[in-house]
């Protein structure tokens, strides 16, 4: 890994790259076998990396100062995380675990001072884990709107009462953010963003059934779970947020996700490339280097597009992010690019490499894996792109264009 500071940015955001680049290339990646392998050695390693990362006044980018973290934003995350993403432990290691991350932004935000003294704050320490609840069977993932688990108020509790699938880090989290239907259909006091409310439930809450791991990928005993709620009683101050206040909640996690998505994509994508190229210049075949070879100049060179776009994209919709504009666009247009390159990338790779390609031997096979996985997470492509087309469509019914400066 080498990385030099870019000219356009200030010293502070090239202090950050260069020390996380620092800590990663030199202390995570060629860790990688050791920290996966698990044991003592596994655990004594980690310690010395996250007080490192602690030292280095580097933890938790995600996270206001107040609560220990950088106070970064999505700009100055957005050059990090390119960097922290080299390593698939890398945003843990330096104290962005999902779901955890994204349910501490939303506590700190949402939450009461009682729910963050409660919840925030032995998350944030790591003396509890939590899970993110919303997608069910059998409700479209399309529209978070359709979602039918229900939460009714029966005096001072939710009676919660619903089936949901896919909940992020469900075997081990302590409580579970649970996104609720709070409001009849034929309640017309709101629209139907008013319906929703994510409510916190501990997981040994009576009624809290654990049904099984979903297996992803062919592979079993993983953290999302299948969850059924019967008649789950929790106190009604454990209600994030005003009642009705769920999608807004849901949508401001999962824009920031979709983006740090984006920003992890792109590490990964590096390295990918990294990965491919020094290959090439190494394996000999057919009476010369692959490097010599046209086909493999063509994968190199369209790799080089495929990432430079996307991190420029990404890097535009954080600017824009930072400075509260409208980002709509931006983040459903990176949130269908930056996979879909990422993929090309990464196939790419994996073919030059042949077997190894898609062994565990390289990172590669889980990349792909992930990359394709994107493309349903944080909303499918099918409605971003609707989203993309109709906001643009408004500008020119309103007789406007397209302002791409913007």
């Amino acid at each position: 890994m080498q990385i030099a500071p870019i000219p356009t940015l200030s010293k502070e955001i090239n202090d950050i790259r260069l020390r996380t680049a620092d800590i990663v290339g030199n202390r995570i990646i060629p860790n990688e076998g050791v920290i996966y392998s698990g044991g003592d050695k596994s655990a004594k390693l980690r310690k010395e990396i996250r007080e490192e990362v602690k030292k280095q006044g580097l933890w938790a980018p995600h996270l206001p100062e107040e609560y220990g973290g950088m106070g970064n934003g999505f700009l100055t995350h957005a050059y990090m995380n390119e960097i922290l993403a080299w390593s698939p432990l890398g945003n843990r290691l330096f104290g962005v675990i999902a779901p955890n991350s994204g349910n501490q932004k939303i506590l700190v935000k949402y939450g009461t001072d009682e729910q963050k003294e409660k919840w925030l704050i032995p998350l944030i320490n790591q003396e509890m884990e939590s899970g993110f609840s919303m997608t069910e069977p059998d409700a479209p993932g399309s529209d978070p709107r359709s979602l039918q688990t229900t939460a009714v108020k029966d005096g001072d509790e939710w009676v919660i009462n619903g089936h949901k699938i896919m909940t992020s880090n469900g075997r081990r989290a302590d409580f579970l953010v649970v996104m609720c239907r709070t409001e009849d259909d034929d309640d017309d006091s709101g629209n139907a963003n008013m319906k929703m409310t994510q409510i916190i439930v501990p997981t040994d809450s009576p009624g809290l059934e654990r049904v099984r791991s979903v297996p992803i990928w062919g592979h079993t005993g993983g953290d999302h779970m299948e969850i059924k709620y019967k008649d789950v009683r929790v106190p009604l101050e454990n209600a994030l947020g005003a009642r009705g206040s769920g999608h807004q909640a849901a949508q401001d996690r999962l824009g920031a996700g979709r983006v740090y998505h984006c920003m992890n994509t792109i590490g990964q994508m590096w390295r990918a490339f990294d990965i491919m190229v020094r290959y090439s210049t190494e394996r000999e075949v057919h009476g010369g280097k692959l490097e010599t070879k046209q086909f493999i100049q063509g994968f190199i060179a369209d790799s080089y597009i495929d990432i430079q776009a996307a991190r420029l994209m990404t890097i535009h919709c954080a600017e824009v992010m930072d400075k509260d504009g409208d980002s709509r666009v931006d983040i459903s247009a990176i949130k269908v690019f930056v996979p879909e390159a990422g993929s090309r990338v990464v196939d790419r790779a994996i073919q030059m490499h042949g077997w190894r390609g898609v062994s565990s031997d390289l990172p590669l096979a889980g990349m792909f894996q992930g990359f394709r996985t994107l493309r349903l997470a944080d909303g499918p492509d099918e409605v971003h792109r609707i989203l993309i087309a109709k906001e643009i469509l408004k500008k020119y019914h309103d007789g406007l264009s397209w302002d791409f400066g913007v």
